[in-house]
């Protein structure tokens, strides 16, 4: 994009929303947008997973509740993002990834939001089920710059070996086939009204994310042009 659209698209801050089945690709255009807009990618599942590998309080409690599959309780969720969006470099936007996964979730983020005065834009990436369940299974995740890869569509270099760090890669418990399967089930128990929360407010910008990366991004980058 011409800079003097990116420009436009910054002339106010960007609080952008990602919602989305687990494995509809949230996390590599949260990336990709983030980067563009010269914003922070706040992934809450990075910060768990950090906090896990640090021995904090919040990692002792998240860590047995993530291998297992289930979702993180609300109120710490809130108490992390609040603190995390709060900081500097979040003034100009930021965009969230893995975050609001609930309805109280995103009651506890309208909260913020009524505080700062801004407004989120809203995506929800859609991708059909039997293709979650290939690309969830298939990923393969480096613990120690966390870059992520996939046994069909996205090898290393070397098999099996970071392309970054040469850390050798592993499957986190959360991909497992079985761990999969609870996560999609509680997607739909928990997460799946969200879309209906967010769309009665008008604030809903669906994207097929059953395509190419780069198609995807450019439908999610030009819905920004137009609200600029």
């Amino acid at each position: 994009m011409a800079a003097a659209s990116q420009k436009a698209a910054l002339a106010a801050p960007v609080r952008i929303i990602l919602l989305g089945t687990p494995g509809a690709g949230k996390g590599t255009q949260a990336a990709r947008l983030a980067e563009y807009l010269g914003v922070p990618r706040i992934s809450t599942g990075d910060m768990l997973r950090d906090a896990i590998s640090e021995g904090t309080a919040v990692g002792k409690s998240a860590g047995p509740l993530m291998d297992e599959g289930h979702l993180v309780p609300d109120d710490l969720l809130i108490t992390l993002i609040r603190e995390r969006i709060s900081r500097d470099d979040c003034a100009r936007g930021f965009v969230l990834d893995g975050f609001p996964r609930t309805v109280p979730q995103a009651e506890g983020l309208a909260k913020m939001e009524r505080g700062t005065g801004g407004s989120f834009t809203v995506f929800e990436v859609d991708v059909p089920r039997d293709e979650l369940l290939r690309r969830l299974s298939g990923r393969r995740w480096c613990p120690k710059c966390q870059a992520t890869y996939h046994v069909i569509n996205n090898l290393p270099r070397k098999e099996g070996v970071c392309d970054r760090d040469g850390t050798v890669l592993v499957q986190r418990e959360d991909d497992k086939e079985s761990v999969v399967a609870e996560r999609l089930r509680e997607y739909d128990e928990r997460t799946a009204p969200l879309i209906g929360y967010y769309r009665s407010r008008g604030d809903v910008h669906a994207v097929n994310g059953f395509r190419p990366v780069g198609e995807v991004f450019a439908d999610l980058r030009h819905a920004l042009e137009v609200r600029a």
